[in-house]
């Protein structure tokens, strides 16, 4: 995928996942059943995690010093995401710091516009890298190990559609009866 289409997808999924979750009723943004996270919760998350990465791509040099670069061929979008499916079914789960607090309705608006802000400060980082930066920089990642920026791209691309379809079925669970 390349970096122009790669960034429109990354974009375009997260802000689905903004837009589906300010749509809900406030009893839908604070549901919570069996543990799992509410719908403010799991955007609370995705700040978090979209946070450290912005922070990490704010300076190349910083990358480059604390990180690395790739010593390994790189991974093509589907195997990223297969990576990323097998290392939560054998039990994977958030770190403590991007684990999110209870987030109350009052605090929608506020966290959608944060996020929204982080977004198009992260879309303006990445059209500082060449494709050749993407493929080489390294990016830590709590289940996977190193990454390079594009496959942290690739995951995170996907993972606001993982945090969307996981939000609708705990929703539609209780919901639809």
């Amino acid at each position: 995928m390349i970096k122009q289409e790669l960034i429109e997808k990354f974009y375009y999924n997260h802000q689905e996942l903004i837009h589906y979750i300010n749509s809900l009723a406030d009893d839908k943004f604070i549901f919570r059943q069996n543990g799992k996270w509410t719908a403010g919760q799991q955007l609370s998350h995705i700040y978090l995690c979209l946070k450290f990465i912005s922070q990490a791509i704010s300076s190349k040099g910083y990358i480059e010093q604390k990180f690395g670069k790739i010593n390994r061929k790189n991974m093509y979008y589907d195997k990223v995401i297969d990576e990323y499916k097998l290392a939560l079914e054998s039990g994977g789960k958030a770190p403590e710091h991007f684990l999110p607090q209870q987030v109350d309705v009052n605090n929608k608006i506020e966290l959608t516009d944060d996020l929204f802000e982080l977004l198009k400060t992260i879309r303006q980082q990445l059209e500082g890298y060449s494709d050749i930066e993407l493929d080489t920089f390294v990016l830590p990642h709590p289940l996977l190990g190193n990454l390079t920026i594009r496959e942290m791209l690739y995951l995170m691309t996907y993972h606001a559609t993982h945090h969307h379809k996981q939000n609708e079925r705990n929703l539609e669970s209780h919901f639809s009866h």
